[in-house]
C-alpha cells in the first residue's frame, strides 16, 4: 500500500509534460458595475472541461484551447450570469462587465448553470448547496451542517453522528446517494450514524418529498444526493487544506485534498482526520427515568470519538465520454454515553470514565465503511447513457463489558466463537448497478429510462441479538418524461415497477432458557427463516410554470417502501432505548400518496418561497409500545411490536430574504409538519420523532470587497422552536426553546495568498434545551452547550503551462 499510492499519483499526474503549438489562450478581466475587479467569478466553456476563476484583481486565463467556436458561461454569486459565443483561432483577451442579480433564497449559490437549470425545471421541492455553504454552517456531521435548511432535521447520536430527517420522515424513508449509488449502512437503527465525510461533499441536492420513480423503495420521504463533481483544470496541481477546531468537545481536525489533471486524465486524493472529546451540556445532572445521574464538569462521559477517512478518485474525460472511479474508506469510533447503554446509571465507574475526557471506554462502537463506485457517461447529440456500478461493505461492531442479562450464564463460556465483550456485530455487503439512458426526441420532449439493481447480504455476530442475518435482492425499472410546452411551461411524468425478495435466516440463542414452569431448558429460537416477495408500482406527475421572477410548481404521486429485516423479524433487546422489540412478518409495504406545491418569487431586493404538502399513507410502519415486559433477556424491558396504520401528514416550509439596505439582509426560515395516525391502537396520536414547528430569523451583513478581504459576511440567527405536545408514548412532551447563533467569515489575503476563514458561535447563551428528535431525548439528555467553531481553508494551486513558460 505504501508503494501503491505514490505509483498511482505518478501515473495520474503524468509528470512528463508536452505542449502543443496548435492551441490558444483565452484571458481577460471581469469588472462590476462600478468598474471594480470581481474575484471568484466562474468562467467555463460549455460542453468542455475548460474553466477557471478570476483572481483577486479580476483576471483569468484558460490555456490549451483548440481552434473552434465556444459558448462561454460567466457566473458569480451576486451577479447575473452571462452567456456569450466566442470564436477561438488565436490568443484572445476578453473583458466584460457584470450587472447585479436578483436576490437568491440560498445564501450560497452553485456557480454552475446546470444546477440553476435543475432548480427551475424540477417539479419537486429541490435545494442545492455547495461545499462553501457546508463550511459556513459546519456541524458535528454532514447532516448537522444541513439542519439550517427548511424541512431538514436530524436524529443526533452525540456530536459526531446523526441521521437525516426530511419533513419528519427518517431511517429507511430517506435515501442518501453518493456519486449515483445509494449509500447503504445499518440505517434502521436510531444509534447508527451516516458514514459520510462531509469534507468530501462538493455539491448536495436535497429533494423533499417522495422520489420513488428514480430511486425506488426507501425514497418515500426524499433524497440527499451527495456529489463529487469538480474536475481539476487542465495541466494543474491543486492542494486544499482544511483545519477545524471546536470548543465544546475539544475537537481538532484536518482534511487535505490533492488534485491534478493532465489532459484527459485527472485524480483527487483526500484524507480527513478528526479527534474529539466528551461533549458538554449546560447542566450538572440529568434524570434517566427514575434516577438522577451527576455529570462531572458538565461532560457527557464517554462520548469522545475519532474519524479516519480516505478518498481516491481517478477519472478520464473526453469530449463524448467521461468515467470516474471513486474509492473511499470511512472509519469512525465513538463511545456511547456511559450512563445510558443498557446499564443502571448508578453502576457506572465514574472514577474511570471521568479520568479523561478524550478516552473511549466501554461501551463504544466502531464502524468501517468501504466503497468503490464507477460512474460513466456517454454523450451523443440525441441521447446520453449513464451507468453506475458500486460495491460497499459496512462493518459495524458494538462493544461493552459482559453482563449476564436474563438467563445468560454468570461466567461467559470460552467455547463460543466470539469474544465476551462483543455485544453486536453487523457485516453488510452491497452490490449495486444502475443504467440510465436519456433520449432527446426533439426540442420539446426528453425521455429518461432506467434499471436499478441491488443485492445485499447482512451477517451478524456477537452475544446479543436484535435482527437475523438476511439477504435481499431488488430490481426496478422506470420511464420518466419531460415535455416543454414552452420555455416557461414544463410537464413531468414518470412510472416505475419494482420487485424485491427478502430472505431472513433462523437464529437460536447461544444459552439455554427455561419454560414458564422451569421444567425444560432449551436453546430458544429467536428468529424463523422467512422468505418474502414484494412488488409495487409507483408514479409521479408534475407541472412547472416559469415567469421572469416567479415560479409555480405542483407535483403529485404514489410511492412505496419495502419493510426492512428489523421490522419483519426483530426479536431482541435494544440496549440504547431499554426496550424489547418484536418484528411482524405479515407487514405490507408502506404506500404513500403525496401532493407538493411551491411558489417562488425573486427580485433584486426580495425573495420568498412557500412549499406546502399533503401526504397520506395507507400503511405506515412504526414501533408500538405494549403493556408487556420481557422476562428472558433483560431486566423487565417494555415490549414494543412493529405494526402499521393509516397516517395523514401535512405541513409547509417558508423561506424569505429581504435586503433592508445595501449589504444588510433580513431572512426568515420557517417549517411545520403535522402527522396523525388514522387507524390502529394509536389512532389519534402523532408519529414518533416528529419535529416541532420552528421559525428562524436571520440578520446578515455582506460585503463583496474590502482592502484585505473579499466576500465578508456576518450572520446572526435567532431560532424559536415550539413545544412538541403531539407525541406517541414512550415519547415525552418536549418544551420549546430559543437559540442564538453567530457566524462570520471572509476570504483573506496574506501576501496575495488566499485564506478562507469561517467562525461560528453556536448556542451563544449556553441555553439548556432538548431536541425532540435526538437519540438521547428519551433519557432527558439536553443538547450541547455553547460551541465555538473555527474552520480555515488554505488553497494552493500550480499551473503546469505557466511553470513551463517561466
Amino acid at each position: 500500500m505504501k508503494i501503491l499510492i505514490p505509483l498511482i499519483l505518478y501515473f495520474a499526474m503524468g509528470l512528463t509534460y508536452t505542449y502543443s503549438q496548435n492551441t490558444f489562450t483565452l484571458s481577460g478581466r471581469i469588472l462590476d458595475e462600478k468598474k471594480q475587479p470581481l474575484s471568484g467569478v466562474s468562467i467555463f466553456l460549455q460542453n468542455t472541461f475548460h474553466g477557471t476563476f478570476t483572481n483577486r484583481d479580476g483576471y483569468f486565463t484558460i490555456y490549451n484551447l483548440e481552434k473552434g467556436q465556444y459558448i462561454i458561461n460567466i457566473s458569480h454569486i451576486s451577479y447575473k450570469t452571462i452567456i456569450d459565443t466566442i470564436l477561438v483561432n488565436h490568443d484572445i483577451y476578453y473583458d466584460i462587465e457584470m450587472k447585479p442579480s436578483t436576490i437568491s433564497l440560498q445564501e450560497v449559490v452553485i456557480n454552475d448553470l446546470s444546477f440553476e437549470k435543475r432548480e427551475k425545471e424540477e417539479s419537486l421541492n429541490l435545494e442545492i448547496v455547495n461545499n462553501q455553504y457546508l463550511k459556513q454552517n459546519i456541524g458535528g456531521s454532514l447532516m448537522n451542517s444541513l439542519e439550517r435548511l427548511a424541512g431538514i432535521t436530524t436524529i443526533d447520536i452525540g456530536t459526531g453522528q446523526s441521521k437525516p430527517v426530511i419533513r419528519g420522515l427518517g431511517f429507511n424513508r430517506v435515501v442518501v446517494v453518493e456519486n449515483g449509488v445509494k449509500h447503504e449502512g445499518q440505517q434502521w437503527g436510531a444509534d447508527h450514524g451516516l458514514e459520510i465525510d462531509q469534507y468530501n461533499a462538493e455539491t448536495i441536492e436535497i429533494i423533499k418529498g417522495p422520489v420513488s420513480i428514480m430511486y425506488g423503495s426507501d425514497a418515500i420521504g426524499g433524497i440527499i444526493d451527495i456529489k463529487q463533481n469538480k474536475i481539476p483544470l487542465n495541466n494543474s496541481i491543486n492542494v486544499i487544506l482544511d483545519l477545524i477546531g471546536k470548543s465544546n468537545n475539544n475537537l481538532m481536525g484536518s482534511s487535505i485534498l490533492i488534485s491534478g489533471r493532465k489532459k484527459s486524465l485527472f485524480m483527487n486524493l483526500r484524507t480527513t482526520l478528526i479527534n474529539y472529546g466528551d461533549y458538554k451540556v449546560p447542566t450538572d445532572s440529568i434524570d434517566i427515568y427514575s434516577y438522577r445521574a451527576a455529570l462531572y464538569k458538565q461532560q457527557l462521559r464517554n462520548t469522545a470519538g475519532n474519524e479516519q477517512n480516505i478518498h481516491y478518485t481517478l477519472g478520464i474525460i473526453q469530449h463524448k465520454f467521461t468515467t470516474k472511479l471513486f474509492i473511499s474508506n470511512i472509519y469512525n469510533k465513538s463511545g456511547f454515553f456511559a450512563n445510558a447503554h443498557g446499564i443502571e446509571p448508578r453502576n457506572v465507574d465514574t472514577l474511570l470514565h471521568d479520568k479523561s475526557g478524550r478516552d473511549i471506554l466501554y461501551p463504544y462502537h466502531q464502524v468501517n465503511h468501504f466503497k468503490i463506485i464507477n460512474k460513466s457517461q456517454w454523450n451523443r447529440s440525441h441521447y446520453k447513457i449513464e451507468t453506475d456500478f458500486g460495491f460497499q461493505r459496512n462493518f459495524r461492531q458494538e462493544w461493552s463489558t459482559y453482563v449476564n442479562h436474563g438467563f445468560m450464564p454468570a461466567t461467559f463460556p470460552d467455547s463460543l466463537p466470539f469474544p465476551s465483550d462483543l455485544e453486536l456485530q453487523l457485516d453488510k455487503y452491497i452490490y449495486s448497478a444502475n443504467l440510465k439512458p436519456t433520449f432527446y426526441l426533439n426540442e420539446k420532449t426528453t425521455i429518461t429510462t432506467g434499471i436499478n439493481y441491488q443485492f445485499q447480504k447482512n451477517k451478524i455476530d456477537g452475544r446479543s441479538f436484535i435482527i437475523p442475518e438476511f439477504s435481499q435482492f431488488t430490481i426496478g425499472s422506470y420511464a420518466y418524461t419531460k415535455y416543454y410546452f414552452s420555455n416557461k411551461s414544463i410537464l413531468h411524468f414518470g412510472i416505475r415497477y419494482d420487485y424485491s425478495f427478502l430472505h431472513t435466516e433462523s437464529y437460536y440463542d447461544w444459552f439455554k432458557s427455561p419454560n414458564e414452569n422451569y421444567t425444560l431448558w432449551s436453546y430458544l429460537q429467536r428468529s424463523n427463516e422467512l422468505k418474502k416477495h414484494f412488488y409495487n408500482t409507483s408514479w409521479s406527475i408534475g407541472y412547472i410554470h416559469n415567469l421572469e421572477n416567479l415560479i409555480f410548481k405542483i407535483n403529485g404521486g404514489k410511492s412505496f417502501r419495502i419493510p426492512d429485516a428489523k421490522e419483519l423479524a426483530a426479536n431482541g433487546v435494544n440496549y440504547h432505548h431499554f426496550s424489547f422489540e418484536v418484528g411482524n412478518p405479515n407487514l405490507s409495504p408502506e404506500i404513500s400518496y403525496q401532493i407538493d406545491a411551491a411558489i417562488e418569487y425573486r427580485n433584486k431586493k426580495f425573495a420568498f418561497e412557500i412549499s406546502p404538502f399533503v401526504n397520506y399513507f395507507t400503511h405506515y410502519i412504526y414501533l408500538n409500545p405494549s403493556a408487556q415486559y420481557d422476562r428472558l433477556y433483560g431486566n423487565g424491558n417494555q415490549v414494543f411490536y412493529y405494526t402499521e396504520s393509516e397516517v395523514l401528514r401535512y405541513g409547509s416550509e417558508f423561506h424569505s430574504h429581504y435586503e433592508i439596505i445595501p449589504n444588510i439582509q433580513l431572512g426568515v426560515i420557517a417549517e411545520y409538519v403535522h402527522s396523525q395516525q388514522m387507524s390502529g391502537e394509536k389512532k389519534g396520536y402523532n408519529l414518533p420523532f416528529s419535529p416541532p414547528a420552528s421559525i428562524l430569523f436571520n440578520l446578515k451583513f455582506k460585503k463583496d470587497r474590502l482592502k484585505f478581504a473579499e466576500n465578508l459576511y456576518c450572520s446572526l440567527d435567532y431560532k424559536l422552536t415550539s413545544t412538541q405536545k403531539e407525541i406517541v408514548p414512550p415519547e415525552e412532551i418536549t418544551q420549546g426553546y430559543q437559540l442564538l447563533n453567530l457566524s462570520l467569515g471572509s476570504n483573506l489575503y496574506f501576501n496575495n495568498h488566499l485564506v478562507i476563514f469561517s467562525f461560528q458561535i453556536q448556542n451563544i447563551l449556553n441555553t439548556k434545551y432538548f431536541n425532540h428528535t435526538s437519540f438521547y431525548r428519551l433519557i432527558n439528555v439536553p443538547e450541547p452547550g455553547r460551541n465555538i467553531v473555527i474552520n480555515i481553508t488554505i488553497p494552493f494551486s500550480s499551473n503546469l503551462n505557466k511553470s513551463k513558460q517561466n
